[in-house]
């Protein structure tokens, strides 16, 4: 075998002073990685200068510009003619700039003397986050002309104190004693944290207002406008130098309401009236003067849904949310405002007519008739012995017997007796019927069509639902508190309690409004509309609501002329429940102008006085072409319907007959809206003075007679009936 030979690197590889010398192969390298490296720069710089420059070039004028919102003032809510019920007034405003008083903190003290307030007040305006950091803060809303006239004349004692006109929100038709449709409008504040994460795109700022309650808030997308923007040159300090450009804030939409001006304010008044006058009259059935918490009053059209007036009491001045309502003011509100609304105790912050939740009563009985007849349990014809006492016929351990309230022992009565009379011992009987007939839930059923029991859709926030007694609703109140409700089923006498408006039954005034509403037109629920269109500042129709069907109810004319008949006879005829408050109160000729009703005398519990109702509609006579109008008074705790809601009804269609509601008058580019009323709409609390016809009987001999319709009085007829 012959040895591995070893490999020697020096001889492959030549020495220094063999090989020749090539420098300008290393020159060319040398240069190709200068010129490469000199081409990523130049390509870098491109980059830069070129792709990316426009962005660059923003985001250097994003640091020296800031944009800020400015507020458009909000549209206006007018009532049907035209006349701004809540409107933006100027105002001036001063304010200090946050980089002056950080530079120079003597200012504070300076401005503290000058508006009114202390040091410590200045400071807390200044450290408000609601207002952008590059904005001037408001010291002093709706500043005195003469605090504004020596700022300007002193105005280099003040550096960074500047004064602005803005607007706030302005309610013309309140007076010291009158406060307008409250509960209806609404009020503005603050947006806050919460609305402003809830409407990314709605154009708001922290220094927004922002719609609460009534129509604000329900309006508010075409109430709030569209705000401006500034666009502001700031400094590297983060000090504002000057404005670089604006857009002007467009001011939001126009809400015309169906609400008549003129019958708001009497209505209100008659409201309150009643129930100062009802604390202070004896209750002749028990002896007691009514506490008469709260109350409500609608009035609505019962062809279309449209609210022609809403009043709620108790009630306040809405102009104290302005600029922010003191906590002293707040604590006053609701002080005596309970968790729930259907404890009804007197809570300005609840409006009653739609959040009040009160037990019916013998109102009810319009469900429970229209039941019985279109079920065909009876015949309108068909009478009944009211012998006072009703004894329950079927096998009953306990609450087997009841008797009657005011139509005591009546004898033989029909379904349009029972309804004037009002005599409880006839519904007894059909809740008793209805409770072992095929039909069993036929009252709850017919008073879900009439629209009890759920929400009517008005188009106001807040609305409550009610409830109707029954079988399912006692088995859910158990269910989810047992303690409170211990018996989960539902036997014969709840039954009966049910047919004329008494058990766990709840009824809030615009359902019933709704209820009686649908009866009157015969058959066509409607959902109750304050709105009436939507108009811009302009003029310009942006949107039209027009009468909304949301249900229909059976009424035949075997079902509803004997129920008519029922329900003119409460007020026309002398054994009506509503006879001698309306002969006492109505100053318009009953014969022709034929109005009819229901009266509600409510049980609310032992030794407290009844729930007073009282629901009208008509006149029932009227042309097709003419309005029928529904007019709802309850008061809680206020004793019999006859006693104190049937005159202030009585007393709504005084009003009513004498200035007849006429139609939607929209805004235009020619005629705007305005804060002066018509001159033809009384001033509130004055009833018209017209020629009349007074009756002894609607269907008797009239004497004619020059009168005024009275809101107010220190008796009231005696109590009829339930």
């Amino acid at each position: 075998m012959r040895p591995r030979k070893s490999v020697n690197v020096a001889a492959l590889v030549g020495s220094p002073e063999d090989e020749p010398s090539r420098p300008n192969v290393r020159i060319r390298v040398v240069g190709g990685v200068v010129v490469a490296l000199f081409l990523v720069l130049v390509l870098r710089l491109w980059t830069l200068q070129i792709i990316d420059g426009k962005s660059f070039a923003a985001a250097v004028t994003r640091n020296q510009v800031r944009i800020v919102s400015v507020a458009a003032p909000r549209g206006e809510i007018v009532d049907r003619n035209g006349t701004v019920i809540a409107g933006d007034v100027a105002e001036e405003e001063i304010l200090l700039s946050r980089s002056t008083a950080l530079d120079d903190p003597s200012i504070v003290g300076q401005v503290a003397a000058l508006v009114g307030e202390t040091p410590h007040q200045v400071e807390q305006a200044i450290g408000n986050s609601q207002y952008s950091q590059y904005e001037p803060v408001p010291v002093l809303s709706d500043a005195p002309m003469d605090t504004v006239e020596y700022l300007e004349a002193h105005q280099s004692e003040y550096p960074g104190v500047t004064v602005q006109q803005v607007t706030d929100r302005a309610y013309p038709q309140n007076t010291a004693s009158v406060f307008v449709a409250t509960p209806v409008l609404g009020y503005v504040s603050p947006i806050s944290s919460i609305e402003l994460k809830d409407n990314p795109h709605g154009g708001y700022s922290q220094a927004s207002q922002y719609g609460q309650n009534g129509l604000e808030n329900e309006y508010e997308q075409y109430l709030r406008g569209t705000a401006g923007q500034d666009a502001l040159s700031v400094n590297a300090q983060g000090q504002v130098v000057g404005t670089l450009s604006r857009t002007n804030p467009v001011q939001g939409d126009t809400v015309v309401t169906n609400i008549d001006l003129g019958l708001q304010e009497y209505v209100q008044n008659v409201l309150q009236q009643t129930i100062t006058n009802d604390r202070h009259t004896v209750d002749a059935t028990t002896g007691k003067y009514p506490t008469a918490n709260d109350g409500a009053a609608v009035v609505i059209n019962a062809q279309t849904g449209a609210v022609l007036a809403m009043a709620s009491s108790p009630t306040y001045n809405v102009a104290e949310w302005v600029g922010g309502i003191s906590q002293t003011n707040y604590d006053a509100l609701s002080s005596n405002c309970p968790n729930t609304p259907s404890v009804t105790t007197g809570c300005p912050l609840i409006n009653y007519a739609i959040d009040g939740e009160y037990t019916p009563g013998s109102t009810f009985k319009l469900s429970t008739a229209t039941a019985a007849l279109d079920d065909g349990l009876i015949s309108a014809g068909r009478y009944v012995d009211d012998t006072g006492v009703y004894h329950v016929p079927q096998k009953c351990t306990e609450g087997c017997t009841y008797t009657d309230d005011e139509a005591s022992d009546a004898g033989e009565v029909d379904l349009t007796e029972a309804l004037t009379k009002s005599d409880d011992f006839y519904f007894y009987s059909l809740g008793d019927q209805f409770y072992y007939s095929p039909e069993p839930d036929g009252i709850q059923k017919t008073a879900g069509e009439y629209g009890l029991g759920s929400p009517t859709g008005i188009d106001l926030p807040g609305e409550d639902a009610g409830q109707v007694d029954s079988a399912t609703l006692r088995a859910t109140q158990h269910k989810e508190n047992a303690g409170a409700f211990p018996y989960p089923s539902y036997l014969v006498g709840d039954n009966i309690e049910t047919a004329f408006g008494q058990g766990e039954t709840l009824v809030t005034p615009i359902q019933q409004a709704v209820a009686y509403a649908t009866f009157a037109n015969g058959g066509t629920r409607y959902q109750p509309e304050v709105a009436a269109a939507i108009v811009s500042p302009s003029g310009k129709l942006v949107k039209q609501f027009a009468p909304k069907p949301t249900g229909t109810v059976s009424l035949p004319p075997s079902t509803y002329q004997p129920m008519l008949a029922g329900f003119e006879g409460v007020v026309n005829e002398k054994a009506g429940t509503a006879y001698l408050a309306f002969s006492q109160y109505a100053k318009f000729p009953m014969a022709s102008y034929v109005i009819a009703g229901k009266t509600g005398t409510a049980d609310v519990g032992p030794n407290k006085e009844p729930n007073s109702w009282f629901v009208g509609f008509g006149p029932v006579n009227h042309a097709p072409t003419d309005p029928e109008y529904v007019v709802v008074v309850v008061i809680d705790h206020g004793g019999y319907g006859a006693q104190a809601a049937a005159p202030a009804v009585a007393q709504i269609y005084n009003y009513l007959y004498a200035n007849p509601i006429q139609p939607v008058q929209l805004p235009t580019a020619s005629r705007q809206p305005s804060a002066t009323p018509p001159s033809t709409i009384p001033p509130a609390g004055t009833p018209p003075s017209t020629t009349t016809t007074t009756t002894g009987s609607a269907r008797n001999s009239t004497s004619t007679s020059t009168t005024s319709a009275s809101t107010t009085s220190t008796t009231a007829p005696s109590p009829t009936g339930g």
